[in-house]
């Protein structure tokens, strides 16, 4: 089945050092965006990460610092890949927990302010764990009746993750052919750091996730205890969650609408 699309939608993977958002950095980015009128561009990038890449990781991937060398750094192409997916809607495989998170860091590493406001994440792997629980290969077996070779590139998965998405649209008859529902339906909680350090309470509220002020309102805390923003700025959190947390802070200030 086709997307139905209002606006462009990028699928994306990454191949990385390593599977800590805060320190590991990316290898491999491909992106597959999707137009409305379903036209496809893509872009395959191999990246310097500018630290060693573990045997660990290199025995998934297949990517060595060898491979890598003469690559540019991600700061390199971060301005030409911001613009390639600019206005689009994002999707991956656990894209949500990992691969979105890492993204969002490595641009502000890079100096380019990467926002989530106004686009809409589909997780493939969410939908495909809350019917059928499974990995990417065996999505990719179990709806497109194919074996996924070359798993573990970058390339090769996402053009399975676009390919299980259109095969799940086909046989799921109440999952709904529109961006706006498969975003809802790919997360378990919504975020607001994409870590899920601070998410939405039922009231709509910014809550900490984590923590002796778990469950308690960003606002709340701040105003009680100045002293944990500080704490958190100077922690090993995500750059991305400092800066929504930042974003709040500024707002209950009344220094930004």
């Amino acid at each position: 089945m086709k997307l139905n699309l209002k606006k462009p939608i990028a699928f994306f993977d990454l191949e990385t050092t390593g599977v800590d958002v805060s320190k590991d950095r990316i290898v491999e980015i491909a992106i597959l965006k999707v137009n409305p009128n379903q036209s496809t561009e893509s872009k395959t990038y191999r990246i310097n990460p500018t630290v060693p890449i573990p045997k660990e990781a290199s025995k998934i991937h297949g990517i060595t610092d060898e491979d890598v060398k003469d690559a540019p750094t991600f700061k390199q192409v971060a301005k030409e890949i911001a613009k390639f997916i600019e206005g689009c809607d994002l999707a991956g495989y656990n894209s949500n927990q990992f691969d979105i998170p890492l993204l969002a860091e490595e641009f502000l590493r890079a100096d380019v302010d990467f926002s989530v406001k106004n686009r809409r994440f589909v997780d493939v792997q969410v939908i495909f764990h809350k019917m059928e629980q499974r990995t990417l290969s065996a999505a990719y077996k179990f709806y497109c009746k194919k074996d996924l070779e070359g798993a573990h590139g970058a390339e090769a998965d996402t053009m399975a993750t676009y390919e299980v998405l259109q095969a799940q649209l086909d046989k799921y008859e109440n999952l709904k052919n529109d961006i706006e529902e498969l975003s809802k339906i790919s997360y378990h909680r919504k975020s607001v750091d994409l870590m899920g350090r601070i998410v939405y309470n039922s009231k709509g509220e910014e809550v900490f996730n984590f923590g002796k002020h778990k469950g308690k309102t960003v606002k709340e805390v701040l105003e009680k205890e100045p002293g944990y923003y500080a704490w958190m700025m100077n922690a090993d959190f995500p750059l991305y969650t400092k800066k929504v947390l930042t974003e709040i802070k500024l707002r209950e200030s009344g220094l930004t609408k």
